[in-house]
């Protein structure tokens, strides 16, 4: 089982200031620990009653975050848990999943999904359209993702994007390209643009495990109809752990355990206090070692 780490607050003890140190610790410190890896959100509200917070508290820009701790790590892999289809032009994203990529030495995941915030988008001016059209500009990215990395310059129309000579130089390092993740547990949509696009699948544990067993079997269908085969997709879970709260080390062991019983295999949590670092230093000494050959 891997694990790893989700940063979504930047609310910590010294204000702004304290960001950038308190930033390159965690992530030092981590990687060192034995997360496999590290994934910041992308939003530009921060979500409202996260840890406590409010939605005016301190949020960074994803990819200008991804590409700083790019530059303070050396193994870890880095993505947006996930990015919103919604905030940038697909060529656009496409040209930062791959500089991120290189300037990564190849530890980029393309994670994105059909995006959710709407006050947040309407509060930045950020067009919000439909459900549908959102999922429709999903798969865009996800085809255009596909052409692109199959070349080094392509033409690409779809239902709402055209690129009619986007290049790919220089090319990502990963290969055959960055792992692409989907986040979501819908069963007609997310789900078969997982089997049909995807490398990875997140699922968020709040959802319950009746929820998420219910979409690793849904998944597992898709895949049959498509012809995919299920075990090529890596199946990853994010939820919260709070060693300073309710969770002990046993609990979150065998939390761990559930989760690859239902055949998980990169388990990424968040935690409100991470910024003590002493969450990390746990997970490193009595967490990640028993949990590895899961």
């Amino acid at each position: 089982m891997h694990i790893g780490l989700q940063i979504p607050s930047f609310k910590y003890p010294g204000g702004t200031a304290a960001i950038r140190p308190t930033l390159k610790e965690i992530v030092t410190t981590a990687e060192e620990s034995g997360f496999y890896s590290l994934w910041v959100m992308d939003h530009y509200y921060q979500i409202k009653g996260l840890f406590g917070e409010a939605y005016t508290d301190p949020m960074l820009e994803a990819y200008t975050t991804l590409g700083c701790i790019a530059g303070l790590t050396e193994k870890a892999y880095l993505g947006a848990l996930v990015t919103g289809v919604i905030y940038r032009h697909p060529s656009v994203l496409m040209k930062m999943i791959n500089t991120l990529d290189i300037l990564s030495g190849g530890r980029a995941y393309f994670g994105i999904g059909a995006a959710w915030y709407e006050a947040e988008a309407k509060g930045f001016g950020i067009p919000y359209p439909s459900t549908s059209e959102r999922f429709e500009q999903l798969e865009d990215n996800l085809k255009l993702a596909k052409a692109l990395w199959n070349s080094d310059e392509t033409s690409f129309t779809g239902q709402h994007f055209t690129a009619p000579a986007i290049t790919n130089n220089p090319r990502p390092l990963s290969t055959p390209h960055p792992r692409i993740m989907i986040g979501g547990t819908g069963p007609k949509k997310t789900l078969r643009m997982v089997a049909q696009y995807a490398d990875a699948c997140n699922i968020g544990d709040w959802v319950g495990a009746a929820n998420m067993q219910r979409a690793i079997d849904t998944l597992k269908e898709h895949c049959e109809t498509l012809g995919r085969d299920y075990d090529t997709v890596e199946k990853t879970t994010l939820g919260t752990v709070h060693l300073s709260g309710d969770d002990t080390v046993d609990s979150v062991i065998n939390r761990i355990k559930g989760l690859s019983g239902m055949g998980f295999t990169h388990a990424i949590f968040n935690m409100p206090d991470v910024y003590k670092i002493t969450p990390l230093e746990i997970f490193a000494k009595e967490i990640i070692p028993a949990v590895a050959e899961l």
